[in-house]
């Protein structure tokens, strides 16, 4: 998370982060996968900023959307297919 609030204040600044009500929901170390909660509002913002993030924690990393959705029950059911 750390990671992404960087990238969200880089690209938008603090404001620009403050309005995202970015949270983690869920973090699974296995299949290094994420769920996080942000406002409808800055959905694209969230989207571009961590298409931003090259490092996580000092080592290289690339961040993927693998699904966005309304609710988080429809989320879970977008990917485990």
């Amino acid at each position: 998370m750390d990671a992404v609030w960087s990238a969200v204040a880089k690209l938008y600044g603090e404001y620009g982060a403050s309005l995202t009500s970015l949270a983690l929901i869920d973090y699974d170390v296995e299949k290094k996968t994420a769920v996080i909660r942000t406002s409808l509002a800055t959905v694209d913002l969230v989207r571009a900023s961590l298409a931003s993030i090259t490092s996580v924690a000092g080592r290289e990393a690339a961040v993927h959307v693998l699904a966005v959705s309304g609710t988080i029950k429809a989320l879970r059911m977008k990917v485990r297919r």
